[in-house]
């Protein structure tokens, strides 16, 4: 019986449960069927919550799946003092209203969620759930966008991951604690920034994995400036594709760096090589605030460069960048924009315009003097073995560093070795003569060929000679023999500036002829070209050009003093050059010394030399340099004792204060000193470009220079035809003008501000300029 009673209870609470069942989930007061009626069992924010942001999404979880088509703007409501409008979505259990517009401050809301929501069931909620909030006075940051988007694929593996915010965000907020990545349950490790534009960076430790997901999040512990934090966490995913995307490896000036040069030509290095296409004006870019800096865009190697087309603004901020449209081989963009400032200073900077050989020449001579030229004149004493340096592989080369006019020279010490490459240098330490040093090292390579080339030892005429007869038979000598058959016009060229000079060429011994068809045209400037079509007999060419100039006499037959090698000089000194103060100017002269050596020359800079050199006799470059001296030396002492022995016409003798006067063309000769103090020395071609004076003074010859004292030419005079030929020292006064030669037999000295158009030669003491002089080419 009792079995029986045990099954009649069993039967009887199985028929009430399927009657309750029947009749729906309904409120109990005894029981309420757990996991059968849908139930709330949290908000965001929670019942009583306050200071709710006022851009909160409010959320509702239940404890089953929902039916979505239940959750409506009609079953979820929110009140304030009216009803708020939103918008109303569901994901499975949970419900979410997002406000059109902000809530209001201060305000208590209420939420309801109606009977009308069911779950998937179509069981309905027992009882309207009903619960309050208060908002506070601000409104919590969120998140606008994010790169990669959500649900992005194909991303880079070394992408670095950005979070941008609506306002600005407190930056020690923004760390590896509220900014993560997951790949499934694993923490991608990796550094957190934050920077410009309200934007927060995820940078991975290392690439990410090839074709697979990633979870991003910025949490609520990302807080504003005023300490709001984030209203719910922000969370998205992405896929990684199969390749890695390039990279700007460094920049050119760097990212903020100062004092910018306004010449600078801009560059970015990549870490692979890029598609040339996809680097231009579009995807290189360079802005001063918004406006566009024009310019143009190169690519080499892995550098791109851009070069503006005007100098850039003094002390102003740029911004550059690189955009994923830059792309490399593959097709492969940037994974992010790259973008980079810099402030410019208040200096233009020199840079290497030409360099012989060029960069990535072949077949270079062993005996090849590399050179590089400027934009600018530079600064002498940083032209040095340190700031140009040539290496073979890790192995400097030793050799000698010259400087002239705008053009450095190395000449290797023993030739280069055959078939292998060679890099050169020109470092920073290299400064214009404002002190302004090269933006950046210029380097460039070249590889030697077998042979040594031929090298033009002598000209006659020599460089820069003056005086030279119409009817000259121009030469040049080489080094070795010489192929005949490259011995041509082609190879040996005279030009009257753009005019050709028609003639015949020969080849004699190791001497190059060039003979005129009629004479040179007087009182003109020529240019004499060795070229690199001549070869000598083993088929090797000159390294390069040799160009010499020279400048004819006005008749056939010269006058009585002819400087010959020592015209190129406007200095030339025995013991010592000096320029004590001020910037001096020798303008398209050389400046000599001999015997005296390069350590008795000082005063330069600041003093400058423009189209020209110093030589000195212990140079050993360029090759001959000594020899050279020792011949324009020979030159100044012939020309100096055949202006003294000069007898026609008819020396005119004079004495004391030559002031004040106005001579004629002649000879003019002193027994004891000279001076020119009372007044300025005129001196009257009387129309005749040809006319000459040589004054022949046995002793001192001073200028005295202020209101009088100046050399004055008129009647079509000029100065080259003026030699004053001192048996001692001469002086020139203070802010004097000068015209003339000077062929002093022991020194010179130029005083405050004195100028000259002419040569200062002294053949046995020094040349002084004491303070700011110029001294021109006659």
């Amino acid at each position: 019986m009792k079995t029986n009673k045990k099954l009649i209870l069993i039967t009887a609470f199985a028929a009430i449960s399927f009657a309750a069942f029947l009749g729906g989930c309904k409120k109990d007061d005894y029981v309420e069927v757990d996991a059968v009626c849908p139930l709330v069992l949290t908000t965001d924010p929670a019942d009583g919550a306050t200071n709710v942001a006022l851009d909160k999404v409010i959320t509702i979880t239940f404890n089953e799946e929902m039916n979505p088509a239940t959750i409506t703007q009609a079953s979820i409501l929110l009140n304030g003092v009216s009803t708020i409008a939103g918008t109303v979505t569901s994901n499975g259990n949970t419900a979410y209203f997002t406000p059109t517009a902000p809530l209001t401050a201060n305000t208590t809301y209420t939420g309801r969620v109606t009977t009308a929501v069911k779950d998937i069931n179509g069981n309905s909620l027992q009882a309207d759930y009903v619960w309050t909030f208060s908002t506070g006075s601000t409104i919590s940051p969120v998140v606008i966008a994010t790169d990669p988007a959500n649900t992005q694929t194909g991303v880079p593996i070394n992408k670095t991951l950005s979070a941008t915010f609506n306002m600005a965000m407190d930056p020690l907020t923004i760390n590896t604690t509220t900014f993560k990545v997951m790949q499934g349950t694993t923490p991608v490790t990796g550094a957190v920034a934050y920077g410009v534009g309200n934007t927060a960076y995820f940078i991975p430790a290392g690439p990410l994995l090839l074709n697979t997901v990633y979870t991003a999040t910025i949490t609520t512990g990302a807080k504003n400036t005023i300490g709001t934090p984030m209203a719910a966490n922000y969370t998205w995913t992405f896929t990684t594709g199969s390749l890695a995307a390039p990279t700007v490896i460094s920049t050119d000036p760097a990212n903020n760096a100062t004092g910018v040069a306004l010449n600078k030509t801009i560059t970015a290095t990549f870490s692979e090589v890029m598609n040339p296409l996809t680097i231009n004006a579009t995807t290189f870019t360079v802005k001063q605030g918004l406006a566009v800096v024009t310019g143009v865009v190169t690519y080499t190697g892995t550098v791109a460069s851009f070069k503006p087309t005007v100098n850039l603004l003094p002390n102003t901020v740029y911004t550059a960048t690189i955009t994923t449209g830059a792309q490399n081989l593959a097709g492969t963009g940037l994974a992010n924009n790259y973008v980079w400032t810099f402030t410019t200073g208040n200096a233009v900077n020199p840079i290497v315009i030409s360099t012989d050989p060029v960069n990535n020449a072949t077949g270079v001579a062993l005996n090849k003097i590399v050179t590089a030229t400027f934009n600018m004149v530079m600064d002498p004493l940083t032209i040095n073995a340190t700031t140009f340096t040539i290496m073979q592989g890790t192995t400097p080369v030793l050799g000698v560093v010259t400087y002239s006019g705008s053009t450095a020279s190395f000449a290797a010490a023993v030739p280069f070795t055959a078939n292998l490459p060679y890099t050169a240098t020109i470092t920073t330490g290299a400064k214009s003569l404002a002190g302004t040093p090269l933006a950046s090292n210029y380097v460039w390579t070249f590889t030697t060929g077998n042979n040594l080339a031929p090298l033009v030892i002598s000209t006659d005429p020599v460089d820069n000679a003056i005086s030279v007869p119409l009817n000259k038979v121009v030469t040049a000598t080489f080094n070795m023999a010489m192929n005949p058959a490259t011995i041509n016009f082609a190879t040996f060229t005279l030009y009257n500036g753009a005019i050709p000079v028609a003639g015949t060429v020969s080849y004699i011994g190791n001497t190059a002829s060039f003979t005129p068809t009629g004479n040179l045209l007087p009182n003109t400037d020529y240019i004499a070209t060795i070229t690199t079509g001549a070869r000598n007999v083993a088929g090797t060419p000159l390294a390069t050009n040799y160009v010499w100039n020279f400048t004819t006499n006005t008749s056939i037959n010269p006058g009585p003093v002819v400087l010959n090698t020592a015209a190129r000089f406007g200095i030339l000194a025995g013991v010592g050059v000096s320029n004590n103060a001020g910037f001096s100017v020798i303008n398209n002269m050389d400046v000599g010394i001999y015997p005296g050596v390069r350590s008795s020359v000082t005063g330069f800079p600041p003093a400058i030399i423009v189209n020209g050199a110093i030589y000195a006799s212990d140079d050993i470059a360029p090759p001959g340099t000594p020899a050279m001296l020792l011949q324009a030396k020979t030159d100044l002492t012939n020309a100096y004792l055949a202006a003294e022995a000069a007898v026609s016409p008819a020396p005119v003798t004079v004495s004391g204060d030559l002031g004040g006067l106005t001579l004629a063309p002649g000879i003019y000769k002193s027994t004891s000193t000279l001076a020119i103090g009372n007044g300025n020395l005129t001196l009257d071609a009387q129309g005749n470009p040809n006319a000459f004076w040589i004054f022949q003074i046995a002793s001192g010859f001073t200028t005295v220079g202020g209101a009088g004292g100046s050399v004055i030419l008129t009647g079509g005079a000029q100065a080259k035809n003026v030699y004053w030929q001192t048996g001692s020292s001469a002086v020139i006064g203070d802010y004097t003008s000068f015209q003339g030669n000077i062929l002093a037999l022991t020194s010179i000295t130029m005083n405050s501000h004195a100028t000259a158009i002419g040569r200062m030669l002294a053949r046995n003491g020094a040349v002084v300029m004491t303070h700011t002089n110029i001294i021109n080419k006659p």
